[in-house]
């Protein structure tokens, strides 16, 4: 099997070299690039065609989100996941929103860390739970509306005023995919069409 392969994006070599030596007894990864700051990145990742990128939060010259819209335009199908040793909320909230797939935090152990970038390239959403704890709702507003994870996720989405195919490209997901978890999500909300879920979901505290 072909390792997938990754790019490292952070301005501190230390962190660049750090996660090429963990990644060096992982098969199903290999590092093939790295780049110290946004705009090297970009042009590094058209000649590298990364299968994962880890991308810094918190770069010299470009914010992350900028960074994963370029990243998406010049190699649409990677996954970016942004690695930070902040747990900056906005800052991870804005990525994700700009499509990264993931998000996790520098001090995660190695075996999290390889099982997380294989989540994410099966097409997984990861993020950790410490930054982005308070974009969830609670369980138990969550288990009162049947809702599973991903009927959440895409029904939050879909309340950022995302097109079905928007979607699908942030989630991984494919278009039938989506409109099968919005439409259940509908029907277990019971309401009509999306705005009245986006509603509906906002009165039960889960948006």
């Amino acid at each position: 099997m072909t390792p997938a392969r990754v790019m490292v994006v952070d301005d501190h070599p230390v962190v660049r070299d750090g996660v090429a030596l963990l990644l060096r007894g992982e098969p199903a990864l290999a590092v093939v690039g790295a780049a110290e700051s946004g705009r090297a990145a970009l042009e590094r990742a058209a000649a590298l065609r990364p299968d994962l990128v880890l991308l810094d939060l918190r770069l010299p010259d470009m914010l992350a989100p900028e960074v994963v819209a370029g990243l998406r335009a010049v190699v649409p199908s990677a996954r970016v996941v942004v690695f930070t040793a902040h747990g900056d909320h906005h800052g991870v909230r804005a990525a994700l929103d700009a499509g990264a797939h993931g998000a996790l935090l520098k001090d995660a152990a190695v075996t999290d860390l390889v099982a997380a970038l294989r989540r994410v390239l099966r097409g997984e959403r990861v993020c950790d739970p410490r930054m982005v704890q308070d974009e969830q709702p609670g369980r138990a507003a969550l288990a009162r509306s049947g809702l599973t994870r991903r009927e959440y996720e895409v029904l939050r989405l879909a309340a950022q005023g995302r097109t079905n195919p928007e979607i699908a490209e942030t989630t991984g997901l494919a278009r039938n995919t989506v409109k099968t978890y919005l439409q259940s999500a509908l029907h277990k909300l019971g309401a009509r069409n999306r705005v009245e879920a986006i509603g509906k979901a906002s009165e039960a505290g889960l948006l």
